[in-house]
């Protein structure tokens, strides 16, 4: 109480408390170093922060007729006339080494039903493991490459390496690299196909996030482009 009785709140009207109430509720931004570690964050969330990312599950044969398939987190279609895509390995692995040599790879398109079998071929195995056997998943031929497709997944991509590209590491002793390669040949499952247009909320397309997350594709909407 202040002098002659007054309640202190009269000092203070109820639109400035609503005011400073707010602003106590306000986290404060913060910067980072993205390439260090930061005490507020028990994790980077970089990978977090650019998300969803469609999962590059790509399929490949070795020289000597071993099939691999393995899950990437950095893939995407960078290019439409022709249609082009890439992947990138952090750390050189069976799927680099055997794109390369062979000059080509499928990707299959990861959907909800096939999240387990897709998480199965990220084990880290030796070189001589089938990933198809490992994943449960089966082989289906391919039309332009020798690489099989997996018979499961609702569409694949056929595709021929154009050029691999060296890229920076900041871990000493290991090699990061980015695969970019032309679609010679696509597949679509019939089902998928409707009105013409592939039924990208049907296929329930898995896509990566930060830390162990995945969210589902499930909603659709169209948005025009002002002319």
């Amino acid at each position: 109480m202040l002098p002659f009785g007054i309640p202190r709140w009269l000092l203070c009207p109820s639109w400035f408390r609503s005011i400073l109430e707010t602003a106590a509720k306000v986290v404060v931004a913060m910067y980072f170093d993205p390439n260090g570690k930061a005490p507020e964050l028990a994790y980077n969330p970089i990978k977090a922060m650019v998300a969803p990312r469609p999962i590059g599950w790509i399929s490949t044969v070795s020289a000597t007729g071993i099939c691999n398939l393995a899950p990437y987190s950095f893939f995407n279609l960078i290019a439409d006339a022709p249609f082009m895509v890439m992947f990138a390995t952090s750390g050189h692995k069976d799927s680099f080494f055997n794109a390369v040599a062979s000059g080509e790879f499928v990707w299959n398109l990861v959907g909800e039903d096939l999240a387990d079998a897709m998480n199965r071929s990220a084990a880290t195995v030796e070189a001589g493991v089938d990933e198809f056997d490992l994943a449960g998943v089966t082989k289906a031929a391919s039309q332009t490459v020798k690489a099989p497709r997996v018979a499961e997944a609702v569409a694949a991509l056929e595709c021929k390496v154009d050029q691999f590209v060296p890229l920076k590491s900041s871990i000493e002793g290991r090699h990061n690299s980015m695969v970019i390669a032309t679609v010679s040949s696509a597949f679509i499952q019939d089902e998928f196909v409707v009105n013409g247009r592939f039924d990208t909320a049907a296929a329930k397309i898995l896509a990566r996030l930060g830390y162990a997350d995945y969210t589902v594709v499930d909603r659709v909407f169209p948005l025009q482009r002002p002319n």
